[in-house]
């Protein structure tokens, strides 16, 4: 097996070619997701209002379903990036089959869902019967992503831990440029095709997941030693397994939580601060998505080169990278916050939403500026640098006890019972990120994140 880890990633060039081999192009891809976000807001910004915001509220079901297979992805890579560092193939094969059970269940529940009660789905984000309506017709078509996107997920988390990064990119880099294409066609009507508005963009991604799915098996075939095969689902080792569960568990509840949390955002921006709001909201995040590709990225990158070191046993090695890899987010959510800055001129003159609406951008994208560089540091250590070391638990508790003893309940108290002005209630919201620092640079500094979790002699039966 060809190792690209030889080099001790003291500071210097050696450490940074790795990352940055490993880095660019998860930061191309998450600029690319971006780039089809963007491509939907500015297409439906001539469309109307209704269908941005109708978009942006059905939307977060697809980001709740994100942090399912993110967090399963995410168990995934914390024991395949080590025993790939370990040299353990057939390890990584058990942990991927184990993964695609649960991340298959998920994206089936999802899309059932979406096609029996999509209405009542619009109903937890917002009392409006037409924002509902268009909702419910977006949910309806994007319904078989859901499970095209529950096997894509977790054979590209697979394939980025052991360092094949670029193949993922390049997949998604197909599937985001056809999206796009297809976004002008179904929401315009282009060369003959229904003008079907807010629900073109979700026809456009079920088509475009169909693609990428396609290609992904394409590759598998191809492949010399990580494959997508079904039958890898049936694979049996009772310690793996349980290893899957204690490390993919914590992590998935953690992303699930802090996903509901967020999206809890969106329901008291929805149903207590007004349609206006919901409409800056949809713009506001997705300049933060902007301005954030950089720090993730970082991060996604740090977390696979500091699980390969761990396998290989070299943690002196894990740790200094790890330093470094917090210092790259600290510099690069520093370079979000001025992207921010920078784009925000743009995107209040661009945004077509109401005078009102406009008002509550322009602070929305000022807070923003900071607030970023609270969620890239956090993103690293919790969701990268622990779980590489195979810690989940600790980002569980920690952001379930933010979010859900902190953030939301501030938040609907805020605007619900004190019934400050918008403004005000999104500010506290965005104090959740900060309010978590002392905890986790203390957990950091403690070291007790950093653990080998491969074992040896593992027999799998089946497959």
């Amino acid at each position: 097996m060809d190792h690209e880890l030889n080099e001790s990633p003291q500071r210097g060039k050696g450490f940074y070619r790795q990352i940055s081999a490993l880095t660019a192009p998860i930061v191309l891809q998450n600029i690319l997701s971006v780039a089809v976000n963007s491509a939907d807001v500015v297409m439906l910004n001539f469309v109307g209002q209704s269908h941005i915001s109708a978009v942006s509220l059905a939307a977060q079901y697809a980001s709740i379903l994100f942090m399912v297979f993110y967090g399963l992805g995410t168990g995934a890579t914390m024991l395949c990036s080590q025993y790939y560092g370990k040299g353990d193939m057939r390890a990584i094969d058990m942990v991927e089959g184990v993964a695609l059970r649960f991340s298959v269940i998920a994206g089936a529940a999802f899309s059932l869902s979406a096609l029996t009660f999509p209405a009542a789905m619009m109903r937890v984000f917002t009392p409006d019967a037409e924002l509902i309506a268009i909702g419910a017709q977006y949910l309806r078509r994007i319904a078989p992503a859901y499970f095209f996107w529950s096997i894509i997920e977790i054979y590209l988390s697979v394939l980025r831990s052991i360092g094949r990064v670029r193949i993922a990119t390049a997949l998604n880099m197909f599937a985001f440029a056809l999206n796009i294409a297809l976004n002008a066609v179904f929401i315009f009507g282009l060369f003959g095709a229904p003008k079907l508005g807010a629900s073109g963009v979700a026809l456009a991604t079920s088509i475009s997941r169909f693609s990428e799915l396609v290609l992904v098996f394409a590759v598998s075939a191809r492949s010399h030693d990580v494959k997508l095969r079904f039958s890898y689902m049936f694979l049996k080792n009772d310690l793996l397994f349980r290893d899957f569960i204690r490390m993919a568990v914590p992590a998935l509840a953690n992303d699930v939580i802090w996903g509901l949390g967020f999206s809890m955002y969106s329901v008291i921006i929805g149903q207590y601060l007004g349609t206006d709001m919901v409409a800056a909201n949809s713009f506001a995040s997705l300049v933060r998505n902007i301005g954030s590709v950089f720090a993730f990225g970082i991060a996604s990158g740090g977390s696979i080169l500091v699980g390969q070191l761990i396998g290989e046993k070299r943690m002196e090695d894990a740790d200094r990278a790890a330093s470094e890899v917090v210092k790259l987010t600290v510099l690069f959510g520093a370079v979000g916050g001025f992207i921010v800055f920078a784009v925000s001129p743009l995107v209040l003159r661009f945004a077509d939403i109401t005078e009102a609406g406009r008002g509550y951008l322009r602070v929305m994208l000022w807070i923003n500026t900071y607030y970023i560089m609270g969620g890239a540091v956090n993103t690293t250590l919790i969701a990268g640098v622990f779980r590489a070391g195979g810690d989940s638990r600790f980002g569980f508790v920690c952001d379930t006890v933010d979010m859900w003893c902190y953030a939301v309940p501030l938040g609907f108290f805020a605007a619900a019972v004190l019934k400050l002005p918008p403004l005000w209630v999104y500010f506290l919201l965005c104090t959740d990120e900060f309010v978590k620092w002392p905890w986790v640079f203390k957990h950091y500094r403690s070291k007790k994140w950093l653990r080998n979790i491969t074992r040896d002699d593992l027999r799998i039966e089946g497959g």
